[in-house]
């Protein structure tokens, strides 16, 4: 090994770039340590991962490159032929071979980078809908499931454990207005009107690689989330991400807008690289994810703060607090621009 250092801006797993001499030749690699406090189960994670990869890998050798995802990613397996290694400590370890000649993006700088990341992630949810053998493990039970996020959001409120409710009473008060918000997708799957999918749970825009040149989709990465879901719930989250005018922990209020024609880029590269795997109920939602997504990460980071910060790693001690009121600034600008997000969505979609 020539050298190791850390590498991107994760907020749950510990990651490195390391570089290995291999005949003169530098070849990289990604080594992390998964966060077992946040994943419980890091062998059904890895499980999850390892069919992913494979099963990504099986469809490019047979059909060649798909549109958006032009390369998988490879996971490196141990002497005893396992895709994790667990220390002494109790830590678990992985090792991806790094993509080169690849970018990846926070905020978003033109429609185009929009477009290609959505049909990147359509294409993946598509790829992934024949996906053989039995159900995926979920790494995080009810991880989308908003009502339980909300029940949980409230009773934080009530216990209030480290004495911070008093701080963010204003925030609180947001989220409790919108109770109706957090079982509107759920309602739709109860109901039959969408149905469970395999889906990525992570998408924000920098979990899709980039090419430097063409600027097209080349790889979905950050695979830990990948488990059973709603296609809504992928969409709703690379709109909260990507629409943003801001960094996600912008303190500056009045720069958070939502981005119109970001949103109609995501739209039209989603419902491009999805295909046909998408029903009409799923299309007519995809406004509504996007609201429903935003404000659960919103009381995400909330609950969090109000916990102590347990959960997403923090810089400074009101960050989860700014992350929240980030996010409740960004749904209030969606909610200003709903009847135009419903009538690009039913346009595009007929």
């Amino acid at each position: 090994m020539s050298s190791c250092e850390t590498y991107g801006n994760g907020h749950i797993n510990d990651t490195w770039l390391v570089t290995c001499n291999n005949q003169g030749k530098k070849v990289h690699y990604i080594l992390q340590r998964i966060n077992h406090t946040i994943f419980k189960n890091v062998p059904a994670l890895m499980e999850n991962v390892d069919r992913v990869c494979s099963h990504m890998r099986t469809l490019r050798l047979e059909s060649g490159a798909v549109k958006g995802l032009r390369r998988p990613l490879t996971l490196c397996l141990t002497h005893e032929q396992k895709s994790y290694y667990q220390d002494k400590e109790g830590n678990f370890w992985r090792v991806y071979d790094f993509i080169e000649d690849t970018v990846s993006v926070d905020v978003l700088e033109s429609d185009k980078q929009a477009y290609e990341a959505a049909k990147s992630f359509g294409a993946f949810q598509r790829c992934l809908s024949n996906l053989p053998g039995n159900r995926l493990n979920e790494t995080i039970p009810n991880f989308h499931n908003t009502v339980s996020r909300f029940a949980v959001f409230k009773e934080m409120v009530r216990s209030d454990p480290e004495a911070r409710a008093s701080s963010a009473l204003i925030e609180i008060e947001f989220v409790l207005n919108r109770e109706s918000l957090a079982s509107k997708l759920l309602v739709l799957m109860q109901s039959g009107a969408i149905s469970e999918r395999i889906t990525h749970n992570d998408t924000k825009i920098n979990n899709v690689l980039l090419d430097p040149k063409t600027g097209e989709g080349v790889c979905v990465i950050d695979l830990d989330t990948v488990m059973p879901g709603l296609g809504l719930y992928d969409f709703g989250d690379m709109v909260r991400s990507a629409s943003n005018s801001a960094a996600e922990d912008e303190v500056n209020l009045d720069l958070v807008k939502f981005r119109m024609p970001i949103f109609e880029a995501l739209v039209r590269g989603y419902l491009s690289g999805a295909g046909d795997m998408l029903n009409e109920s799923e299309k007519a939602h995809l406004p509504t994810a996007a609201q429903v997504i935003t404000f659960e990460n919103g009381m995400r980071f909330l609950t969090d703060y109000l916990n102590g910060d347990k959960y997403f790693k923090i810089k400074r001690p009101l960050h989860n607090l700014e992350r929240a009121r980030n996010q409740f600034a960004l749904l209030r600008s969606m909610e200003n621009h709903d009847s135009s997000m419903h009538h690009f969505v039913a346009q595009f979609a007929s």
